[in-house]
């Protein structure tokens, strides 16, 4: 009491500090009574001296000594460890009550000062070990909390960095949103560095600590788990499991190292993550290399017994219903002499009584994971079975050898783990059902050898071990489930339904009601799964040697005590088979998922009438032709949509083509511009010329190479009239096809009215065709005037050549001319062959086009039809609407004139219209004036 009387009135610092100082060596001994009188003071000394780091250091440390429980738990009886956590979680509400202090402790761990730092830490921790919920609600709330506490990761003294990771642990257990926020906040790359710096799974606890934080972060968490993944830090993993040679004298910490690293490369391809996060994880460990370094240790030598079962359950899970790392597995060999594939050398462990317990279960979840959803292996497991692949020399043991071994061995363990693995060699498999009735085995020298089913269906009626029982039960109703023949090939044997039904109808103990569950199973599959082949054992005759022998109310009753089992819980709750001990090996996870499955279907069945399974067979077939209907609708669907994206294609090359056609027609454009140029030079410089000889006013004879000029330009006038006539021709024909389309053009216009807007593309298509073609009729024309002026130039040419009198000194310069003429007119006659050509082939590729656009409007119409109807249906709507519409202004005209009646002040709409329409005309007049 004096000592808190001095903390709340002293004036001086070093008072105030002796008297902490003081509480902080009492509040170890005497917690309760420091922490009634003096909690409300040290709150009081760290909001108002934190300018002295150590007065703050000690009242943490005093908070700490009477809120924590670690000090008292090594001191008390076990007796009074209640009463000790009551007494920290008690003193932590206290302080938590005033959401102010939590944050006021957030602030002070930003100190760099460790006297103050390291302290805070410590007692944030135990706050959240004593109410971690609300702690963590308050720190979420809080600014920046989380990214106060992610600094102290990166504190560069080790005893704050390492409790800072405890801290984290605490803080992120069983809440999602501070996962995220740390997560988000860089601290998987801090702490895989961490990590690394301290030797990976060689480190020593804080590489412990660092790994269950991740755990904390990771586990159940998708989120963050995608995280982890995208940011390539899987990657980071695999140097964790690099082992050596010489794997003898781990030691503890490495041990629990390793163990906590496996476990999390489990946490990402956990069976109960989403499907697709776990499949890219697995495809992940794969190309980086961790499933192979995994593989590594699996086949190593000296390796703990539990590390080994844990890596063979991760191998498991990073494996499980991945095809690419089930096909690695199986070619990963043993390094033996000879080499042994590793399946066989796990199987071998499984079926040996001298394994650990453990071992083997770890070994089955193995194999059961390789064949998940793995037709591929299966199919390899089943094929050892089969006479045509069994290795006469007897030099290598395969696994389909193992397995058969197990299968009809003393011990009741083995039985069990090898019909359970190969009845995940058939899940869901029915070829390999049937493959597998051909097995035959040899029982005794000098025996005819006896079919698997048959030696199977021995075992069971010769009174074997419960564990036994259950997993040959277990098998054969995988094997007969969704299979007619292996269905038929059981019930030939006449032994077997008598002794299923003698098994149910017996009052037997608890032990025995298991099987007689089984039994009731695999009869009511003989009977659901039954073709009726066999006379003497059709689904009627069945039905009724139950309602004789057995009593279909205690059939059901039998069937029933399967799924009311303890242990058939416990299997259905997760994939991986884990058992307390070798007596509670009874369910496997998937034959959980056929019990579900079957139960209710066999119990209809067995109800049910020889006429209400004709009705269901009825209801099956036309069920089959409902089937058929819709895949060949489908099939339909899928023309149609392959025939839309053809279209679309022809859209797309016929888009490139007129584009193409108009860069013709600008190049086309700029030619005939070109020569319009060329023939203006000529015209001038024989107008030159004639001037030139009507100034000489004489007349001169044509000399004998004028008169040839004069005769090759009246032939190349000829040619010229011949081209024109071809020209003339292809100009009525493009004519005939302009009309043809302007024709579907008026269809087409029709259509466009009333078809959608996504509908436009082949009729603008057909619009720009049209354009198109305009264009070229109308360049035509212009060449067909430019010939005619040509035309008429060289018939001027001629009368003034002829009427001309040459003389003998112009004679030279009248030749050239005529020479440069005729090169002019040679050159614009190759050029307009070349457009005659390209014309011609516009002309194919428009009759192209013009089959296409008239395909266009076909489809175009019928999808007009369809729109009209949807008019007619909308305008219809649109009559309905109007007529609500008058009934409501019928009403609200009524109404109005009651509330006038009442009195009550009523504003017209025409009154609020004109008034708002005289508001904006003022309005107006003001801005005018303006």
């Amino acid at each position: 009491q004096k000592l808190c009387d001095r903390v709340a009135s002293s004036t001086l610092l070093d008072d105030r500090r002796d008297a902490v100082r003081a509480l902080k060596s009492l509040s170890k001994k005497y917690r309760l009574e420091v922490g009634i009188q003096a909690m409300e003071h040290l709150i009081h000394v760290l909001q108002t001296d934190r300018s002295d780091s150590e007065i703050i250091g000690y009242a943490l440390d005093t908070l700490y000594n009477v809120i924590s429980n670690d000090l008292e738990e090594e001191e008390q009886e076990e007796n009074s460890a209640k009463q000790v956590d009551d007494l920290g979680s008690q003193f932590t509400e206290i302080f938590i009550k005033q959401q102010e202090n939590v944050t006021l402790l957030l602030t002070l761990v930003e100190e760099f000062d460790f006297h103050v730092r390291w302290p805070g830490v410590k007692l944030l921790t135990s706050l959240l070990k004593q109410q971690g919920p609300q702690v963590q609600q308050i720190i979420l709330v809080s600014p920046m909390g989380v990214s106060r506490l992610m600094d102290l990761l990166a504190d560069s003294r080790e005893v704050i960095r390492n409790d800072g990771v405890l801290l984290l642990q605490q803080l992120t257990k069983s809440n999602a949103a501070i996962q995220k926020i740390v997560a988000f906040e860089n601290a998987f790359e801090r702490l895989l560095d961490i990590i690394t710096e301290e030797g990976n799974s060689d480190g020593g606890i804080v590489v412990e600590d660092c790994l269950l934080l991740l755990q904390n972060l990771l586990k159940n968490n998708n989120s963050n788990q995608n995280f982890f993944k995208e940011g390539s830090y899987i990657q980071r993993m695999k140097p964790w499991f690099e082992v050596g040679d010489d794997n003898c004298g781990w030691s503890a910490q490495k041990v629990t190292n390793l163990h906590l690293m496996l476990q999390l490369v489990r946490v990402l391809v956990s069976p109960t993550n989403p499907p697709g996060a776990t499949s890219s994880c697995q495809k992940a460990m794969f190309h980086c290399g961790l499933l192979q370094q995994l593989c590594t240790i699996l086949m190593a030598t000296g390796v703990p017994a539990d590390i080994l079962t844990e890596t063979i359950n991760t191998v498991s899970e990073v494996i499980r219903g991945c095809q690419t790392n089930q096909d690695y597995f199986a070619s990963v060999n043993a390094p033996s002499n000879p080499p042994r594939p590793a399946i066989v050398v796990l199987l071998m462990s499984m079926v040996n009584e001298r394994q650990p317990f453990v071992l083997r279960c770890a070994v089955l979840y193995c194999f059961q994971c390789f064949l998940y959803k793995n037709q591929k292996g299966q199919g390899e497991i089943v094929s050892t079975l089969l006479p045509s692949t069994i290795d006469a020399t007897g030099n290598s043991v395969s696994a389909g050898q193992l397995l058969c071994g197990g299968l009809f061995s003393t011990d009741s363990l083995s039985n069990w783990c090898a019909a359970v693995a190969l009845a995940h060699a058939l899940q869901e498999n029915a070829t390999l059902k049937e493959q597998l009735l051909r097995v035959q085995l040899a029982t005794s020298i000098g025996n005819p050898p006896v079919s698997l089913l048959q030696q199977c269906t021995n075992i069971l009626s010769q009174g074997s071990k419960v564990q036994t029982r259950v997993g040959l039960l277990m098998l054969l109703c995988t094997w007969l489930s969704n299979c007619s023949i292996a269905v038929t090939h059981f019930l030939h044997n006449p032994a077997n339904v008598p002794f299923l039904t003698g098994q149910i109808a017996e009052n037997l103990g608890e032990e025995e009601q298991l099987v007689q569950g089984l039994c009731a199973l695999l009869l009511g599959i003989s009977i659901y799964y039954n073709d009726n082949s066999l006379e003497n054992y059709r689904k009627e005759k069945l039905k009724q040697l139950i309602e004789k022998r057995i009593g279909r109310e205690n059939f059901i009753e039998k069937l029933g005590f399967i799924s009311k089992h303890e242990l058939y819980s416990r299997a259905a709750q997760k994939p991986q088979p884990s058992f307390s001990s070798p007596d509670h090996m009874m369910f496997d996870h998937e034959f959980t998922k056929l019990v579900k499955e079957l139960e209710g279907v066999i119990s209809k069945a067995i109800y049910k009438s020889s006429e209400e399974d004709k009705k269901e067979e009825e209801v099956k077939k036309t069920l089959e032709q409902h089937d058929n209907i819709v895949t060949h609708y489908k099939k339909v669907i899928r023309e149609q949509d392959q025939e839309l994206e053809e279209l679309k294609q022809r859209i797309n090359t016929l888009t490139s083509q007129n584009e193409q056609l108009q860069a013709t027609v600008t190049q086309q454009v700029s030619q005939i511009q070109q020569h319009k140029d060329q023939y203006n030079l000529l015209k001038v410089q024989l107008g030159k010329d004639t001037q030139h000889h009507n100034s000489h006013g004489d007349t001169f004879q044509m000399n004998g190479i004028q008169t040839e000029e004069v005769s090759k330009l009246k032939e190349e006038l000829e040619e010229w009239k011949n081209k024109h006539e071809l020209l003339q021709g292809q100009l009525k024909e493009k004519d005939s096809v302009i009309e043809k389309l302007n024709s579907s053009q008026l269809e087409m216009e029709a259509t466009e009215q009333s078809s959608q807007t996504s509908k436009f593309g082949g009729l603008e298509h057909s619009n720009e065709l049209q354009k198109e073609l305009e264009m070229l009729r109308s360049q035509i024309q212009l060449q067909s005037e430019e010939i005619s002026k040509l035309q008429m130039e060289n018939q001027k040419l001629q009368v003034m050549n002829t009427t001309a009198d040459p003389m003998l000194g112009d004679s030279g310069a009248t030749a050239a001319t005529s020479l440069e003429l005729e090169r002019r007119l040679e050159q614009e006659i190759k050029e307009l062959k070349s457009e005659v050509k390209a014309l011609s082939e516009e002309k194919e590729s428009l009759k192209q086009h013009l089959d296409s656009s008239s395909s266009t409007v076909a489809i175009l119409q019928d999808e007009k039809s369809k729109l009209q109807r949807e008019v007619a249906e909308s305008k219809k709507e649109q009559d309905d609407l109007l007529v609500l519409l008058a009934d409501q202004d019928q009403k609200i005209s009524a109404l109005k004139i009651k509330l006038k009646d009442l009195g009550v002040p009523v504003e017209d709409e025409d009154d609020t219209e004109s008034g708002d329409q005289g508001d904006e005309d003022e309005d107006g007049d003001e801005e005018e004036q303006d």
